[in-house]
């Protein structure tokens, strides 16, 4: 099955990208229904987060995501084949200034948005980029992104790997692209309200920037309408950061991805499993 979705993302990639577009919207309402699973994740997830948004506004909201997401992997059709001038035209960068005018190490917080990849891709055209992932039960997938994300000279860090391997490419001046939002287990996280929902969250960013000296910059990635490509916006560097307290420095990072979920609901990862970890004695929500 892997092999044909990505022979398929690999033949659309040649069409335009509104029309790959449309074939996205039109993949996510369909798997919407086929991945009862993904389906009741999402619906959980904008429950706890939201639990004063009007039922059918939820619902509304976690099918725009399933067709956002299955979009944006589609597209990665474009970022995994299509020659470099088709990708700097597809994302445009705001804020490069300031990854250019920063004398430290950087570290690019990335938050989980369905268009993180096409960031990723784009910057790697500009600067030498590192970035630790999570191997894919797919051997199929898990070689595809690999050699997808590196194409152009990004190196992958498989997170089973550890942190010594990412300090290494920071000290080695690369790019961090890191994206520690997500619910890894109980190992080396904290539990920080997100949404106000306690969610086991890893300190890695405070204890990383710490180590390295980095200066920490948000880098956040926003899908457009169909047709117009992605944009990116690297922030300022963070002042304050690390503060010496982790479990301080971690909320300000979910209240940054916080205000920037309101800004755009549909695009962040909502069918990730958010709240797996749970403090003890908690009933778990999936």
């Amino acid at each position: 099955m892997s092999r044909l979705v990505l022979a398929f993302a690999y033949l659309i990639h040649f069409l335009p990208l509104s029309l790959v577009a449309k074939i996205g919207n039109a993949v996510g309402a369909v798997m919407f229904w086929l991945i009862p699973e993904r389906r009741k994740v999402i619906r959980i997830n904008l429950q706890k987060c939201f639990p004063k948004m009007n039922e059918s506004d939820r619902e509304r909201l976690a099918r725009a995501h399933f067709r956002a997401f299955c979009r944006s992997f589609l597209e990665r059709g474009i970022l995994w084949w299509a020659p470099r001038e088709r990708i700097e035209r597809l994302v445009r960068i705001d804020g490069l200034e300031h990854v250019k005018n920063t004398s430290k190490p950087t570290i690019l917080f990335a938050p989980h948005f369905v268009g993180l990849d096409a960031t990723l891709t784009r910057l790697s055209l500009e600067f030498p980029v590192a970035m630790m992932y999570s191997r894919q039960k797919d051997p199929v997938v898990e070689r595809q992104l690999y050699r997808g994300r590196s194409r152009f000279g990004g190196r992958m860090i498989p997170r089973q790997a550890g942190v010594k391997e990412g300090l290494g490419a920071i000290e080695s001046g690369a790019l961090y692209y890191y994206l520690p939002d997500l619910d890894h287990g109980p190992k080396r996280s904290i539990f920080v309200p997100f949404f106000g929902v306690p969610a086991a969250t890893v300190t890695g960013l405070s204890y990383i920037a710490r180590s390295t000296g980095a200066a920490v910059l948000p880098c956040v990635t926003r899908m457009l309408p169909g047709g117009e490509g992605y944009v990116a916006r690297i922030y300022p560097p963070w002042t304050g950061f690390p503060s010496g307290d982790d479990a301080a420095d971690t909320r300000r990072m979910l209240a940054f991805i916080e205000e920037r979920v309101l800004e755009m609901p549909e695009q962040y990862f909502w069918l990730h499993k958010r709240f797996k970890t749970r403090p003890e004695g908690e009933q778990r929500f999936y």
